[in-house]
């Protein structure tokens, strides 16, 4: 078994952004949203533990295993500040990231993430793990994705090309089983999120079929919330350019603790 997941790295520039794909997904959805912005920041995309390059490594087993191993890689590559890109079960490992290693984090922006609720669509969740062929897998990411969206070539290539590998389609058949066990899914406590004092950017697509939108109500008052009118739950795939601009901005906001060190040397 890998000591640590598998990562491709491009870019160069005093910041590193680390991006962390959803469940069943691998790191080539981050295609058109890293291209941007590698040309001012060095990033860094990982395939999470039990996903395609990283299916056999140390930390499969739910999102805090896996947030544990990307923590250690960052280590590893010492790495001592990142900023966090993260889409549902990535946005919960990134959270979760955060929650452990806060000085670690310089910002996070989370695109429709995982824990922030129990409510999910675990029917559909379990499809898309099974899918197996370009057209399951075509039409599993359509059912996920707002009315009007077409899953781009390129990533239902790459999961076509991922899910061939030996033992890749049953290991995410069990772990989609895991994460919806009684339909349900592991949540953050709310309590926890306020300890983030770092910049934190919550993306929702507006007709997200799989995790309600009504999960980025009540967040803590200093994150910033942006819904996605005409997106669904696949918010890389449905607007890359957004996201990207979205990614940009959030990486070069100030967190509540250096603003109220600022603030207090003003005075």
């Amino acid at each position: 078994m890998l000591p640590f997941p598998y990562a491709v790295e491009g870019g160069a520039g005093s910041k590193t952004i680390v991006f962390l794909h959803g469940f069943g997904a691998c790191r080539e959805i981050w295609r058109d949203v890293m291209r941007p912005l590698a040309a001012e920041a060095r990033v860094l995309a990982y395939d999470l533990p039990g996903h395609s390059h990283s299916l056999q490594c140390e930390g499969m087993g739910g999102a805090k295993p896996s947030a544990r191993a990307i923590l250690a890689d960052l280590a590893a590559r010492q790495l001592t500040k990142v900023h966090l890109v993260g889409h549902s079960m990535g946005g919960a490992v990134a959270t979760l990231m955060a929650l452990a290693d806060p000085g670690r984090v310089a910002s996070l922006t989370l695109l429709a993430p995982g824990g922030f609720g129990p409510e999910i669509n675990a029917a559909l969740l379990r499809r898309y793990a099974a899918a197996s062929g370009r057209r399951e897998i075509r039409a599993s990411l359509a059912a996920m994705s707002a009315s009007r969206s077409v899953p781009p070539d390129h990533v239902v290539d790459a999961l076509c090309l991922m899910r061939k590998q030996p033992g890749q389609l049953q290991t995410l058949i069990d772990m989609a089983a895991a994460m919806t066990r009684d339909d349900r899914q592991g949540a953050i406590p709310r309590a926890q999120l306020h300890a983030l004092d770092m910049p934190v950017m919550v993306v929702w697509g507006a007709e997200d079929p799989l995790l309600p939108v009504a999960q980025a109500e009540a967040l803590p008052s200093h994150f910033h919330l942006h819904h996605v009118l005409d997106a669904g739950h696949m918010l890389v795939e449905e607007a890359p350019d957004l996201i990207a601009e979205i990614v940009r901005r959030n990486t070069r906001r100030r967190g509540r603790r250096l603003r109220s060190a600022l603030g207090a040397a003003a005075s």
